[in-house]
């Protein structure tokens, strides 16, 4: 299960989502979630599902790894469309049987909240899927660039950022290899109630945070070896170059955030 877990991986090609400039995807993908959250109505979420399906077809990812990430959150966005099922009030009554009350604003509610996190995982998923760790960790330092006249250590949070989804699927992996390890010495990690199955992840997560730890300090030597010293003194042998397709995806992106906005604004 945690092997279908795909987020932070980075998928190499040559599509046109692949050669945008990281930093305009970057801006994409903030527009994008603003537009996913911006209203209330399913109006509000035509024009986040219209980018996402965009940049689906455009990036040639395919959709199974996509889904295999999804899937595995499946269960959560059960809980939460359940939540807001049952504690929602308001609207026509739906469902009603002694104390329990199922109203029309709260299964509308649900299904929009499971639609935008549906669309949300599949949009921004397609950030790391699309764009090398050097290239994202280089637009993030790109568009924080101004912050370092207030002296704050923009290539340092950007290196961080970076080398924290990167670290997502490693550390994910390194899981599922302790528990089926875990498994093999007769493990459970399936039976007995809530408490007890809290209890069973111990021994793993002692081990996890081990392992992490010395990873960090593997990576720590990697890069003193390689006379890493930060921004200091630091050139690129890439750098960023915006090209027509960029511009022409920011304004078909500010098209679909203005149209979104005066949406909201009417209804």
């Amino acid at each position: 299960m945690l092997k279908d877990i795909t987020i932070g991986q980075f998928f190499p090609g040559d599509s046109a989502v692949h050669k945008m400039d990281a930093r305009f995807k970057l801006c994409m993908t903030l527009l994008f979630i603003v537009m996913l959250f911006m209203g209330k109505h399913l109006y509000s979420l035509i024009f986040g599902i219209v980018f996402c399906v965009l940049a689906l077809v455009l990036s040639k990812i395919p959709f199974r790894l996509i889904w295999k990430s999804i899937r595995v959150l499946l269960p959560i966005l059960a809980v939460t469309a359940v939540l807001d099922i049952f504690l929602i009030d308001g609207g026509d009554t739906v469902f009603k049987w002694h104390f329990i009350e199922i109203t029309s604003d709260g299964v509308k509610t649900a299904l929009l909240m499971v639609i935008r996190i549906l669309v949300l995982l599949a949009g921004t998923s397609l950030l790391t899927y699309t764009t090398s760790p050097i290239a994202l960790t280089d637009a993030i330092e790109r568009l924080l660039n101004p912050l370092k006249k207030i002296h704050v250590p923009v290539h340092a949070f950007a290196m961080m950022m970076t080398i924290a989804l990167r670290f997502i699927p490693t550390l994910l992996e390194e899981t599922d290899k302790i528990m089926t390890a875990q498994k093999a010495r007769g493990a459970s990690f399936s039976e007995g109630n809530l408490l007890q199955r809290a209890r069973s992840l111990v021994p793993i997560l002692v081990p996890l945070f081990v392992s992490a730890f010395r990873r960090a300090e593997e990576l720590a030597t990697a890069m003193e070896c390689r006379c890493y010293r930060g921004d200091v003194g630091r050139t690129k042998m890439r750098q960023l170059k915006a090209a027509g397709r960029d511009y022409a995806a920011m304004a078909v992106t500010l098209i679909l955030f203005g149209t979104a906005l005066v949406v909201k604004i009417i209804f």
